[in-house]
Order: C-alpha cells, then structure tokens, then sequence
C-alpha cells in the first residue's frame, strides 16, 4: 500500500491519471463506435477517409511552424504568450492559402494523389487544418499551465462529438464524408473551450502579447521552423505518404484495412502514451535543467512497458483472429494487418512520449536527420513489398515502422543520457505482465478458432491445428522474404 501511496502522491501520476482518466473515457467511445462504423460505412469510404487524413495530416502539422511546441519551454510566461500569438499567425496564413489552392486546384490536387473521389471533400481541408492545430496550439498553452484536467475533458468532448457525428451521418448514408467530417469534429471539439479558458485565466499574461515581442520570439526560437517543422513533416510524410501510395498502387479498400488496423493499434498509444507525452514534455525541461533527464527518461519508459506492452501485444495475437467477428467478415483483412503491425507499436510506444527529449536538448537537427530516414525506409519497403512480392505493400510498411522505431529509441535513450543499466532494470520488471498478456491471448485464439472453424456443424479439431499452422508458416515466409529484400 505504501508504494501505491507514494505513486499517487507524486506529481507525475496525479498529471498523468488525469489525462488518462479522460483520455480513457474517450478512447473507450471511439473503441466501442468501430464495430458500429464499420457496418455503416465500407472499406472504401474509410480508404477516402485515409486519404484525407494523409494529406491534412502532413499540413496542419507544420501549419505553426512547430513554434506551438515552444509554448512551454520559455521560463517567463511572456515569451510564451508571444509564441502562442506566433502560432496563431502562422496558422491563420496556411489557412488562407489552403482555401486559395482548395478553391483554384482541387480536380488537380486529387489527380495529383491518384485519388480523384477525393477532390468533392477537399473543401473541408482548410477547416481541419484550422481545428487540428488550433486545438494544438491551445493545448500546448494548457500542458504550460499543467491544466491537464482541463485537457482530458476537451478529450471526453472530441469523442462524444466526433463519434455521434460519423454515427449519424453514417445513418443517413453520407459515406466518405460522414467519417471526414467526423473525423475534424473528433480532432477540433474543444479548441473554443481552451482559447476562451486562457483568455479569461491568462489575460494579464496575454496582455504582453506585441508586434515586437512577436519578432523577437520568431527569432529567438527559429530553429524551431529551420529544423522542427522540416522533422516533423518528414516525420508525417513518413507515415502518411505510404498511405496515399497504398491507396494508389492497390486500392482504396486496403487504405481502408490499414487505416482500422492502425486505429486498433493507437489506442493504447492515445491511452497512456500521449497522456504520458504531454506530461513528460511538461516536466523533461526541469529535469534536463537539473542533470537527471536521463533517470527520468528512463523512468518513463519503464512505466510505460509495464502498462502499454501487455496490451499491444494481446491485441497483436488475437487480432487475425477475432476481427471478422467483431467489426464484419469483410474486416478480416485488417486484423491481418494488426498482427504485421504490433512489433512496430510496440516500440513506436515506447519511443514516442520521449521523443520530446531532442527538443529539450535542442537536437533539432539530429530529429531531421532521423524523419528523412524513416522517410526514405518506410517508401523504399513499401515499394519492394508492393512490386517484388506482388502486392505486399502494407506489409513492407509494417517492418518499415518496426525498424524506424527500434532506431529511434536508441537514439531518444543516448541523447537523453539513459544509462543502459538502469533500463534494463525498468524494462525487466514488464516481463512477467508481457508474459501474462501472452498466455491469455493465444488461450483466447485457440479457442476462437474452434469455436470458428466448424466442419458440417461439428468442430474441426484437426481442420483447427492444420489452419493453425498453415497461418503461422505464411506469415513466417512473408516476414523472411521482406527481410532478404533489405
């Protein structure tokens, strides 16, 4: 009891329960949602959807110029006030430039990406980049604050939203743009809330805010576009280019299979990995100050192997199994692609929430370097998975991620000074909770399938054992043919 005692004591835990806790109730809708949403809409509507996403993604993500991630790096809260006003600028100006080329070029926009369903629903690009990162930017203001309470119900807010707005609109038989405009919903609800609470609580502090302030930040923190905005788009590229290309080279259905497989895999991720995120960026300041960015970090992850792995790979085992039964015969392409997909998670889990450590250190450059070369990877093994191994395009993006992100946790751990001792020590107390989430699942598979696998009414248990094996043996052959391709 005691240890619990001081976990919850400390203020790390009660930062990070709070996000969780909100950050629970809202993946908890989007998860209970999927099974409904993917009777209302087809495959190739969430392809539209990928699609979509891909390009936005790419563009709100640099829409401030990285200066929002600033926000709670400056010791004064002036200098971060003229960053939040920064950022506003800048995303105010990439929005009038959306809705210009929107207006003028959307056939060709669409033709461009070899999606040309997707040039009806480009209207809707400059409203989610302006709710996306708006709701960023206002988010970062509110981690500065530590208002992660206030955070978590803006959360519970985009769920609730964004759920019953792809529901209904589903419903009535809107298809692909049900689930786009959902999706804005799902990523914007909540940015009045947080601009109008910073307003009425940080207006003296908001009072700073000049045309001179704002240039010298621009100045001051410009590394931030020189290198953060080039990384993080590298870094978007990387896993949102690979999409458009699937879309491309196979079909809009199978974007739509990676896209629910990938959504299965993130919920962890948005669970605990980027509640963990936001409150390690809030605190690896402070502790790189102090010279203990390395223990914390590693602090860290082995919290987030002992809550997140276990999980992730349940999901990973079960999946091929189970997903034709609960999200519709027609999705069992997707659960295939979970179990490709879990060794990259895994360690984009672990990976992510420290990667805020080279903007501490101010390793900018060293996250550009890092982006192309997850860049360059995840294309040229979506591209030897698609054409020299006919049609194993998802695939190749799958090993892609696994070794991207197995790169980037050594590179996260030695910038932050992570002793290779005490890593493994946090890492080796997850092992029996991995080994635990192991057993149930493959209890759990075997049981499915003799449940499923039914011959003239009676169970197979031989037709079982050989499905069994025949499944293990091909996608044993296809990993090591992928990895003769490097």
């Amino acid at each position: 009891m005691q240890p619990l005692k001081t976990l919850l004591n400390s203020s790390f835990a009660r930062s990070v329960l709070a996000l969780v806790g909100g950050t629970a109730m809202a993946q908890a809708l989007n998860v209970l949602a999927l099974p409904l949403l993917t009777r209302l809409y087809s495959p190739a509507d969430f392809g539209v959807l990928a699609v979509f996403v891909a390009l936005f993604g790419m563009i709100s993500i640099v829409a401030c110029f990285r200066y929002e991630i600033a926000i709670p790096l400056p010791e004064r809260d002036e200098i971060a006030a003229n960053l939040l006003a920064l950022s506003v600028l800048c995303l105010g100006g990439v929005s009038l430039l959306a809705i210009v080329l929107v207006t003028l070029f959307s056939a060709e926009i669409a033709t461009l990406m070899q999606a040309p369903l997707l040039a009806q629903y480009l209207w809707l690009l400059p409203i989610a980049i302006m709710a996306t990162s708006g709701y960023g930017i206002f988010q970062f203001w509110a981690t500065r604050k530590k208002a992660f309470t206030r955070i978590a119900r803006t959360r519970i807010e985009q769920a609730l939203c964004g759920v019953s707005t792809q529901a209904t609109l589903g419903w009535y038989g809107f298809g692909a743009l049900g689930l786009i405009v959902g999706h804005i919903v799902t990523n914007g609800a909540g940015v009045l809330g947080l601009a109008k609470r910073a307003y009425n609580d940080d207006k003296a502090v908001l009072a700073h805010v000049s045309y001179a302030q704002i240039k010298s930040v621009a100045c001051e923190y410009s590394r931030f576009p020189k290198y953060s905005a080039c990384e993080a788009l590298a870094n978007s590229a990387g896993i949102q280019i690979p999409i458009i290309l699937i879309a491309s080279l196979a079909t809009h259905a199978e974007a739509g299979y990676l896209m629910l497989a990938m959504r299965v895999m993130q919920v962890p991720m948005s669970l605990i990995g980027a509640s963990i995120s936001q409150v390690y960026f809030s605190r690896a300041v402070e502790e790189h100050r102090n010279g203990t960015l390395g223990d914390f970090t590693a602090n860290v992850i082995g919290k987030l192997a002992k809550v997140g792995i276990g999980p992730m790979i349940f999901i990973g085992i079960v999946s091929p199994t189970v997903f034709g039964f609960v999200f519709g015969l027609h999705w069992a392409r997707a659960g295939e692609l979970v179990a490709w997909m879990t060794p990259w998670f895994v360690l984009q889990f672990l990976a992510a929430p420290i990667s805020m450590s080279l903007h501490v250190t101010a390793n900018q450059r060293t996250a550009l370097v890092l982006t192309l070369f997850g860049l360059m990877l995840r294309v040229s093994l979506l591209y030897v998975g698609a054409v020299q191994f006919n049609g194993y395009a998802s695939e190749g993006y799958a090993l892609s991620g696994f070794i991207f992100y197995w790169v980037c946790l050594g590179v996260f751990c030695r910038i932050s000074q992570v002793s290779v001792r005490r890593l493994y020590d946090e890492l080796k107390a997850a092992v029996p909770i991995i080994v635990v989430a192991i057993v149930l699942a493959l209890c759990l598979k075997y049981a499915a399938l003799l449940w499923f696998l039914v011959d003239g009414g009676h169970f197979s248990i031989a037709q079982t054992v050989i499905s069994i094996f025949n499944n293990f043996e091909k996608y044993l052959l296809s990993f090591y043919q992928l990895l003769l391709a490097l």
